[in-house]
């Protein structure tokens, strides 16, 4: 009887069935829905909804592959990530994707297979996250540090450097190599 399923057994499984799928439905920050091995879509959240901008009656059934970008699509990498996904388990990527209304956005996706009990690959597991705000902000810091780094080696007619904590030079410009008189190759320490 060790592997017999009671009917309170499968009653508090059901419980826990609804429950999981009332949480996958009420994340708004995370397109995740589940897909066919073929690539059509099974199951569609309310992150997916607003993330996409398609409602599930809209692509329930489509295939995956139209939020990818046309330049992807070209070098088959919807396709690439299910082989990946099916042979390792997981794919992950970041990339631009593409809404319904056209608009693209840049998103970090994982793709995970998901296996029956024997082994057989019965779908996959999609989650979306929308990091275009981090990574315009992660550009423009980075743009931002390098026009500092162009501004501060113009200056000739000033000693420009930085240190560390324990006082060694981290960065040495133009003007100070002009105005000390040596160039920055110091191995110095006064540690």
């Amino acid at each position: 009887m060790p592997n017999q399923v009671t009917s309170d057994d499968a009653q508090r499984r059901d419980i826990s069935d609804k429950r999981f799928e009332l949480l996958v439905h009420a994340v708004t920050d995370y397109a995740i829905y589940m897909l066919n091995p073929d690539g059509s879509i099974a199951s569609w959240n309310a992150g997916a909804e607003r993330l996409k901008g398609y409602t599930e009656a809209e692509v329930l059934g489509c295939h995956f592959s139209q939020f990818f970008t046309p330049e992807d699509r070209a070098i088959n990498k919807p396709w690439n990530a299910f082989k990946i996904a099916a042979e390792t388990g997981r794919w992950e990527d970041e990339g631009w994707r593409v809404r319904k209304d056209g608009t693209r956005f840049w998103a970090l996706a994982v793709l995970d297979a998901i296996r029956d009990r024997d082994g057989r690959l019965i779908g996959f597991a999609k989650i979306t996250r929308d990091m275009t705000n981090r990574r315009d902000a992660q550009q423009a810091l980075a743009e931002s540090e390098r026009r500092f780094r162009l501004l501060v080696a113009s200056v000739i007619d000033y000693a420009l450097f930085t240190l560390d904590l324990a006082g060694n030079i981290q960065s040495w410009n133009p003007g100070a190599e002009r105005l000390k008189g040596y160039h920055y190759s110091c191995s110095y320490s006064n540690g």
